[in-house]
């Protein structure tokens, strides 16, 4: 069940508290002195925001919204500098899962569970044209996203921050000239998934250092992205339990 707050100013006292909002709904052309104080706190705090007809927030409630509505976070994101320090604090060489455009709520589930399920480091999700971190994703996750670290981030900037830090970036498509199998993840990577509709964006795949595909033998040639990721998950697991035996 989604939880909302209502309300101008008791959004801006949520945020102030250190409340985790993911997206704030504001009313299509309205204006006021307070509105931009939200505005501005929600832009410092890196909160998206949405501009949206009355008639969605009357249907959110009936309570008087003030034009402003904010979503819940139900976890609490993680810094991109954070993450990669707690895994290497842990011994681990990380295994990041950035995802690029993945909207809908029971794909991106299923990747969440499939991360926690690989012990992959975390992931990396856009601050927009993402899928909305709500019950739903909680209960198709099976709760991992209880464990799964997530970072909320533009990702080019988180690019540039992976390699400032060391990390391969591996981009997942057909297009690429590697198969996975011949692509060395045991060291620190991050692993770009695209949507099943557009792929990864252009200026993703620039900033990747291998392009990477899964070989497909039949007529259908391509996966449904959650099963996408699990092969290329599952492949960097096998890799980096093989060399530890070793």
């Amino acid at each position: 069940m989604n939880q909302y707050i209502y309300g101008i100013r008791a959004i801006i006292e949520a945020i102030e508290s250190g409340k985790q909002i993911e997206k704030i709904l504001l009313k299509k052309q309205f204006k006021s002195e307070l509105l931009n104080k939200l505005r501005q706190i929600a832009k410092k705090h890196q909160i998206p925001i949405q501009l949206v007809p009355v008639e969605k927030l009357n249907k959110i409630t009936r309570q008087n919204h003030q034009g402003a509505v904010a979503l819940i976070s139900p976890i609490s994101f993680w810094s991109l500098e954070d993450l990669v320090s707690a895994e290497y604090d842990k011994g681990k060489t990380p295994l990041i899962l950035i995802l690029d455009r993945i909207t809908d709520v029971h794909n991106f589930g299923a990747i969440v569970r499939t991360a926690e399920c690989t012990q992959t480091s975390g992931i990396i999700i856009p601050r927009k044209n993402t899928a909305q971190l709500s019950g739903d994703a909680m209960k198709t996750s099976a709760g991992a996203l209880n464990y799964v670290p997530i970072v909320r981030e533009v990702l080019t900037d988180a690019i540039d921050k992976l390699h400032h830090m060391g990390f391969q970036i591996i981009a997942a498509t057909e297009k690429g000239e590697h198969i996975i199998y011949e692509t060395d993840m045991t060291i620190p990577t991050a692993i770009i998934m695209g949507s099943e509709e557009k792929g990864i964006a252009f200026d993703l795949l620039r900033k990747s250092d291998i392009l990477a595909k899964i070989p497909i033998m039949g007529k259908i040639q391509s996966l449904n992205v959650s099963v996408a990721s699990a092969v290329f998950l599952y492949e960097a697991l096998r890799q980096r339990q093989f060399a530890n035996k070793k």
